[in-house]
């Protein structure tokens, strides 16, 4: 790609994809590579700067990710968060240690604004801090940029050599102003123009793609989510009939929802084909209650039906998925922990005879692939569909799977939904749904006493969903959800709403 890239080095935090997605929201392509990448290859990609992330080690510990120092002799403007910051001064010759007191959360922090990272930002505010061990000695050349009551490097800076470090995360939105921080060392310090746009990015990818592909076919797993219809609408646009889209209806979409997929894609160049399949995912799925059980079983007999039908249409060169970076990071990607497997990540069918793998989207985030689904015309009811996990409801159904919850889980997540929407809450509420628990609870209907489940709403606001906040819905939305819910729908009597954040639970419940 021939936009300006600032490459961000991956030293092993859960979070650290947050760094890229604020770096592309100011406009500037970058891209997420490990630590281990020669620096002869960081060197030939020609960055206009370069980003350390955070890291759950110490620097002195010697089994602890690293880097050579040779990457501060090429020249190339270097930011260092938290571990990374605490890794230049490691590798430049100064002291790190184990800090009198760890600061954890909202930190009150002062900032020398002659700095080109706190230019034009107010004084004193609120960063989010995370860490045990600080900088106990700067390396020759470094001056401290920020202060906090405990920590007196909460930021460094060497103007001469273009290294800066900042203790805390600018990247997570707790940090007051952290954004406007990264945009500062990004235009002031590296010199980006920002030229990173969808637009631009749409006209690259097919431009690839059709190089890549030249006049062979492509096979896509088409789900109907917003990210495997992206990805159908990018390939569509590039190779348009080379393209075979194969939809596995596995039983557990969302209400009317297979068929609002097939609506959508059947008047399309592509050639699309539908394969129901509920049954024989409801038999494999019997009984089965763990929720990593239920992911994996959901993602083997995917593939193997998927296999099935691609066998009919013979052998392709290319197997295309909708495969986006929270996928990858959430999958355990890198040094990251495993948080819960996605069936589109590493799961590649065995059967299929293809050559090789495109994933379009591999290094979107869900809003850019949703500006992207945008730029290349898609209707809104399917850029700004609810997204959907590859599982379905198999992982908003708590406990074992039978073909009567999911039907009474459709209905009363398609009463949520619809509520939401006619309070115009659609679009600023980012993720909303029903869980149905495995809970039952003493009820009363009607004067007759009933024990029937509880299910449970879960709405958030996040802008990268990596991390997310639980959604203020109104009360009086709530009220007529609840209301209709368990007046409309049997074997409910009891709603309640999650309010918990993403970090510590995740969005989804399984």
């Amino acid at each position: 790609m021939t936009h300006q890239l600032v490459i961000v080095l991956d030293f092993g935090g859960q979070y650290n994809q947050l760094i890229a997605r604020r770096v592309r929201d100011c406009g500037v392509y970058c891209e997420v590579l490990s630590y281990k990448t020669p620096i002869e290859e960081i060197k030939s990609r020609k960055p206009a700067g370069i980003i350390f992330t955070g890291g759950p080690n110490s620097v002195y510990d010697k089994t602890s990710p690293s880097i050579s120092a040779d990457i501060f002799s090429l020249g190339i403007p270097v930011l260092g968060i938290c571990y990374g910051t605490q890794l230049i001064a490691h590798l430049l010759g100064g002291t790190v240690s184990t800090a009198p007191t760890s600061e954890y959360g909202k930190t009150e922090t002062y900032y020398d604004c002659s700095c080109p990272l706190f230019e034009e930002l107010p004084p004193k505010g609120i960063s989010w801090m995370s860490h045990t061990d600080y900088i106990a000695s700067l390396p020759d050349g470094f001056v401290s940029a920020a202060h906090t009551e405990n920590c007196p490097t909460a930021a460094m800076q060497n103007k001469e050599r273009g290294i800066y470090g900042v203790q805390f995360h600018p990247e997570v939105l707790h940090t007051e102003n952290g954004v406007q921080m990264l945009h500062n060392f990004l235009y002031r310090v590296c010199g980006c123009t920002g030229d990173w746009t969808m637009k631009q990015y749409a006209e690259t990818a097919v431009e690839e793609i059709r190089q890549k592909v030249g006049g062979k076919k492509v096979l896509l797993a088409l789900s109907g989510g917003v990210d495997s219809s992206v990805a159908a609408a990018l390939l569509s646009r590039a190779v348009g009939s080379q393209l075979t889209c194969i939809f596995v209806d596995h039983g557990l979409m969302r209400k009317n929802e297979g068929d609002e997929v097939e609506n959508a894609f059947k008047d399309k160049e592509i050639t699309f084909v539908r394969v129901n399949a509920e049954q024989r995912f409801l038999d494999r799925l019997a009984g089965v209650s763990e929720p990593e059980s239920k992911r994996k079983i959901i993602g083997e007999e995917f593939i193997r039906v998927f296999e099935e039908e691609a066998k009919k249409i013979g052998a392709v060169d290319f197997l295309a998925q909708g495969t986006i970076y929270p996928d990858v990071i959430e999958s355990g990607a890198g040094d990251a922990a495993v948080i819960k497997s996605h069936h589109n990540v590493g799961g590649l069918p065995d059967h299929v005879d293809f050559k090789e793998i495109i994933e379009p989207l591999r290094m979107l985030f869900k809003d850019e692939v949703r500006r992207l689904g945008t730029e290349l015309g898609l209707p809104d009811y399917l850029v700004w569909r609810q997204p959907f996990p590859g599982p379905g409801l198999a992982i908003r159904v708590i406990g074992d799977i039978t073909k009567e919850k999911l039907e009474i889980l459709r209905d009363a997540d398609y009463i949520f939904r619809e509520e939401i929407a006619n309070a115009g809450l659609d679009r600023s509420i980012h993720q909303y749904f029903a869980v149905l628990t495995s809970m039952r609870s003493v009820g009363v209907m009607g004067d007759f006493r009933t024990y029937d489940y509880t299910l449970a709403l879960r709405g958030v606001t996040t802008t990268d969903f990596m991390t997310a906040d639980w959604a203020k819905i109104p009360y009086e939305v709530l009220e007529k959800v609840s209301s209709r819910i368990v007046n409309e729908v049997k074997s409910i009597n009891r709603i309640v709403y999650d309010i918990t954040t993403k970090p510590p639970a995740t969005i989804e419940w399984e």
